[in-house]
């Protein structure tokens, strides 16, 4: 069982100032109304005390009982019960089965005499039902068998209102509002007495123990159950609480919110109604008496009066927080909720919430201190103030005063065992991480993105760049030198550059490129500075550091100037001469810079075009005796050259030709030749020089595209014309001739070429083309009368409709 301290036992009368040396007085009864306390004896006297409570310098309270007097009732019987109703100044006074009326300052009986005799016991109704500010309603078992009577007390008479049968003869009742609740010889009962309707709650024996009902609330009671328990039950005859566990031989009961307090021969036991449990025992011997009057808790021995003094419930959560209870301090703090104002209340709760996080921290609890410090709305700084070093230099935090927590820094806290200490650490940059978008992270942001970025660094975690490549609020001074001291260089750079320092970041990346400082978080790094280069805005550091990107690659590092934002290339931010300038040194990346002029942004400048062209043809040049001409990268330029001379206009044709005369590029300078018009010296050069007669079909058809059926008509049969020309006898350009007649029979004037065509040839070779031939003649003519048809009806309607108007 766990204890706590919720109360301290302070004595308030001593014996001696209550009976002297009178051994044979004894406590009957007591009754306390706010510093009156009243005290009834077996000799028929009441005294009058006046209590003051007073807190000694060690903290706790005392209490000193001045005697105002004593008054003998005049019988020789005990005074068995006293009840106090100050709305009336009267004290309801229980002796010889009867209740007097007697002032409460002077003791003295009322002038009428007004009494209620015939009276057990009696409880007085504390949620009255009549309205009457001015009167007390009492309910007396009566000395009538299974009766039970209903008064009205006023300051000088009573008045029954009700009469009520019992099933079993009662020997306790407690009331509230309509309802009573009974203890009978076997069971105990709820009953309205304004309806008569009764609920029967649980049973018990009489005979075997003491039975106790008390009222604890508005409609609900406690009674002494069976096997010890103490049971809860509503007017509505069910229980909304779970019982708690007595001696069986309890004596008396009181409620302390949120404690159940119980009596035995030897103890005074302590519950919470919270969760239960037994909080404190305290050695009570010979106790006689044990009851609450509006929050103070009285008990009594024979002799001597005693008052149950709880202590501050602040400090009994202190107490089972410094004991680790957490669970419990929690409990008992949002138990005693109702009792203490709202938002001293919130100050409180989420302290102890805050205490409570840090102590599951300790633990190792991670999930469950996380949870507790949202509640508890921590200051996060508190839980990163832990960890040595991460809070910034330039934070103002200071920690909680009183502190939430007993620990200076996380080495204590884990005792150095490093296990436990990266254990924290993952935690933290958990927390972190999920804090720092929140209203948690308000007025601290550069204190938790510090921290973090420590943390990822430290732990070389990668969300380290995710951090420093979104927006964030990491302080460049600290952040700095921590990414240096874990040799975090590239995660520096990013720093830099989301600072504006983008000076710095390139300088830095550049050395781990080069080698001179170790960083292998990127082994892309090289790459990634051409792309930032190439969306970087400030021109002067593209300048400074494209000769250091070309000299490491050509090809990639010109992607500076070519992969550029199309919006900065309409702008030509730079400008192409100095770029081209800059490139000479760099061939390669010179013809690719050329090549996005030119095939990519499509800029009709001759000069681009010409230098493109002429730079094509000297690698051309340059791979041609090595591999001799037919190697795979000969062939890719020259495909490249091929392609810009036949689809640009832009280049000096003459120049070019120049050039290319006695290179043995034939086929080459047939596109130049067909530049310049001359088709027939650009055929003869395909066919007798190349002897590529595919090639040479291929450029009948591309050099005519755009240009009209007649300008291609007319090269066909140039084409026909250098394959005729030779001796009708050479196989080699028959074979040709044929094949460019049967494949493009539609592009020849079939009647020309009959003309031309020797008288050897024979019509079964020639049949596609003749066939082809009269097709197209055929369907020429018919989509001509069409056409003349459509003309004609259009006319005609044109006609008619003007006679029409």
């Amino acid at each position: 069982m766990m204890t706590i301290k919720a109360f301290s036992l302070v004595s308030a009368v001593e014996r001696e100032l209550l009976m002297g040396d009178r051994d044979r007085i004894n406590i009957e009864c007591v009754e306390c109304c706010g510093k009156n306390l009243y005290v009834g004896t077996n000799d028929c006297f009441i005294y009058h005390f006046l209590l003051e409570e007073k807190t000694l310098p060690t903290g706790t309270a005392a209490f000193t009982a001045t005697k105002q007097l004593h008054r003998h009732l005049g019988f020789k019987k005990p005074v068995n019960e006293l009840r106090a109703a100050s709305a009336l100044n009267r004290l309801l006074v229980l002796c010889d089965n009867s209740i007097t009326l007697v002032n409460m300052m002077n003791l003295e009986p009322i002038p009428t005499g007004a009494r209620i005799k015939g009276a057990v016991t009696f409880a007085l109704n504390e949620n009255p039902v009549s309205g009457d500010p001015f009167c007390v309603e009492v309910c007396i078992i009566s000395v009538k068998r299974r009766t039970i009577q209903v008064f009205m007390v006023y300051e000088d008479r009573v008045q029954i209102v009700k009469e009520v049968s019992t099933p079993e003869q009662p020997f306790a009742v407690a009331v509230d509002g309509h309802f009573l609740c009974l203890a009978l010889t076997t069971q105990y009962i709820i009953l309205n007495y304004n309806t008569g309707v009764s609920q029967d709650l649980f049973p018990y024996c009489s005979e075997e123990k003491r039975p106790i009902v008390k009222r604890i609330g508005r409609q609900e009671f406690l009674l002494a159950g069976p096997g010890g328990l103490g049971m809860f039950a509503t007017v509505a005859g069910i229980s909304q609480r779970a019982p708690v566990h007595w001696s069986e031989n309890v004596i008396g009961a009181a409620v302390c919110f949120p404690y159940v307090i119980a009596l035995d021969d030897e103890f005074i036991t302590v519950h919470s109604m919270l969760d239960q449990q037994q909080k404190q025992t305290l050695p009570f011997k010979e106790g006689h008496i044990l009851q609450d009057f509006e929050g103070r808790v009285i008990v009594t021995t024979s002799k001597g009066v005693y008052i149950l003094v709880p202590l501050p419930l602040e400090k009994q959560i202190q107490d089972l927080l410094a004991s680790r209870r957490v669970e419990e301090a929690l409990v008992l703090a949002k138990g005693v909720r109702r009792n203490i104002p709202k938002e001293k209340f919130q100050v409180m709760y989420r302290r102890i919430l805050q205490q409570a996080g840090f102590i599951q921290f300790a633990q190792l609890q991670f999930p469950e201190a996380k949870e507790l410090f949202r509640s508890g709305q921590l200051d996060v700084r508190e839980l990163i103030s832990l960890y040595p070093f991460l809070l910034p230099t330039s934070s103002s935090f200071t920690r909680s005063h009183p502190p939430l927590h007993e620990y200076a820094d996380l080495n204590q806290l884990t005792q150095g065992d490093q296990e436990k200490m990266a254990k924290c650490k993952r935690f933290l940059m958990s927390y972190l991480n999920e804090v720092r978008s929140t209203e948690v992270a308000n007025g601290y942001k550069e204190d938790i993105d510090t921290a973090l970025l420590k943390l990822y660094a430290e732990a070389d975690h990668n969300s380290l760049l995710d951090l420093l490549v979104t927006e964030n609020f990491c302080l460049l001074t600290d952040s700095a030198v921590w990414l240096e001291k874990h040799k975090k260089y590239f995660a520096l750079g990013l720093l830099y550059h989301y600072n504006n320092q983008d000076a710095a970041a390139l300088q830095l990346w550049v050395n781990i490129v080069n080698g001179d400082i170790c960083d292998s978080t990127r082994s892309d790094l090289y790459e990634y500075v051409v792309d930032f280069l190439t969306y970087c805005l400030d021109h002067e550091l593209v300048w400074k550091y494209a000769d250091w990107v070309l000299q490491k690659s050509e090809e990639v590092g010109v992607q500076v100037f070519t992969k550029r934002p199309l919006d900065e290339q309409q702008k030509n931010s730079f400008n192409p001469e100095d770029v081209i300038s800059c490139l000479k040194k760099y061939p390669k990346a010179l013809v690719r810079y050329l090549e996005h002029l030119v095939i990519d942004r499509r800029l009709q400048k001759e000069e681009y075009h010409t230098h493109l062209a002429l730079l094509y043809l000297e690698e051309v040049l340059q791979q041609r005796p090595s591999a001799n001409g037919k190697g795979a990268e000969v062939t890719e330029t020259q495909a490249k050259l091929r392609s810009l001379l036949q689809k640009s206009d832009l280049y000096r044709v003459h120049f070019l030709l120049d050039k290319i005369q006695g290179t043995g590029l034939h086929m080459e300078s047939a596109i130049l030749h067909g530049k310049l018009e001359e088709h027939e010296k650009a055929l003869c050069i395909l066919v007798h020089e190349l002897k590529d007669f595919a090639a040479a079909e291929d450029y009948c058809l591309w050099s005519s595209e755009g240009r009209g059926d007649p300008y291609r008509q007319r090269l066909f049969h140039t084409l026909l014309a250098i394959y005729l020309r030779g001796d009708p006898s050479d196989c080699e350009l028959v074979v040709p001739a044929v094949d460019l007649l049967n494949h493009h029979a539609t592009e020849f004037d079939a009647a020309e070429v009959l003309q031309l065509l020797p008288d050897t040839w024979s019509v079964q070779l020639l049949c596609p083309f003749l066939t082809g031939a009269m097709r197209h003649s055929i369907h020429t003519k018919r989509m001509t009368q069409v056409a003349l048809g459509l003309a004609k009806s259009e006319n005609l309607i044109y006609k008619y409709s003007k006679q029409g108007q």
